[in-house]
C-alpha cells in the first residue's frame, strides 16, 4: 500500500515525496492509520525502519494548520531530539507548521525565543524542558 492509500495530507504527501520515499514501511503501515483515527499507539522496531515517520507523518496531517503548541514529543539525547527535529520539520516543509527543539548544552537564548514566539510540536529533553 503506498503512502497516498494512508490518509495523509497532500502537504505531508509532499514532504514524504521530496524525501524519497516510495512505501510505507511494516510500522508505519501499521501505526498510521491507527494514530488519524485516534488511537493511542505504542510501537517497537529496529533502528532505521520509520518509527518516527510512522507518528509524525500522522501528526503533521491531523495538526493541519498552525496554533499553539499541540505536541511534545520528548527524546532522552539531544542527538535524539535534533533528529526528531529535523524530520518533523522536512516532513512538514509545506505545511505552515512550527517545529522547535529544546536540550542541554547549549545557551537558553534562542531556545527561549523560539518558545516565546511560538511552536506547533515542540522536541525536547526532559532536563531542558524543566529547566525553561
Amino acid at each position: 500500500m503506498p503512502f497516498q492509500k494512508l490518509g495523509l495530507s497532500d502537504e505531508v504527501l509532499r514532504g514524504v515525496q521530496a524525501m524519497g520515499y516510495v512505501d510505507p514501511t511494516p510500522i508505519q503501515l501499521r501505526a498510521i492509520p491507527l494514530i488519524l483515527s485516534g488511537r493511542d499507539v505504542t510501537g517497537s522496531a529496529q533502528t532505521g525502519t520509520g518509527k518516527t515517520a510512522a507518528f509524525a507523518l500522522p501528526i503533521l496531517t491531523t495538526l493541519k494548520t498552525h496554533g499553539k503548541c499541540r505536541v511534545l514529543v520528548l527524546k532522552p539525547t539531544r542527538e535524539l531530539a535534533a533528529q526528531v527535529d529535523t524530520a518533523f520539520r522536512d516532513y512538514g516543509r509545506f505545511t505552515n507548521l512550527r517545529t522547535t527543539v529544546i536540550f542541554g548544552g547549549v545557551g537558553y537564548g534562542q531556545q527561549r525565543e523560539d518558545l516565546k514566539r511560538g511552536m506547533d510540536v515542540l522536541v525536547a529533553t526532559p532536563g531542558r524542558l524543566l529547566d525553561l
